[in-house]
């Protein structure tokens, strides 16, 4: 059985930092509103486990705080991305890109349901076709 739970899961963990990186180029966000965004995107399962992610992108020098009074209770934390971070969001897209054409070149049926060599390989001499078979 396939234990798709599980494996949305560990996608998920593998990507959360990088899309927490990626929604903060729109702007400084307010940590329970980046959650909500999260969880909305399914991204995040629960936002006990943002606030640990923002302080080690925080001590990484990617994210920086700061403190805005709020007209409904106490000062609230907003998170910004610095230059870094930017830089390091451009980095994932890149590595994101080749990885994912990676995955989606495996999972493609075409290419292993044919066995010819490719265009630009030579067959064998018939000779050696038929030691080979």
């Amino acid at each position: 059985m396939y234990p798709e739970e599980r494996v949305q899961t560990n996608l998920r963990k593998g990507v959360l930092e990088w899309c927490t990186l990626a929604l903060l180029r729109g702007g400084d966000l307010y940590g329970r509103d980046l959650a909500r965004r999260l969880t909305g995107l399914g991204l995040l399962a629960s936002e006990g486990s943002l606030y640990p992610l923002l302080t080690r992108l925080r001590e990484s020098g990617w994210v920086q705080t700061h403190w805005i009074e709020s007209p409904s209770g106490p000062p609230r934390r907003y998170y910004r991305l610095t230059d870094a971070g930017r830089d390091a969001v451009r980095g994932f897209e890149r590595t994101w890109a080749d990885v994912s054409a990676s995955v989606a070149a495996a999972l493609d049926p075409a290419p292993a349901a044919t066995s010819a060599a490719p265009a630009d390989t030579p067959a064998a001499p018939a000779d050696e076709r038929t030691e080979r078979s």
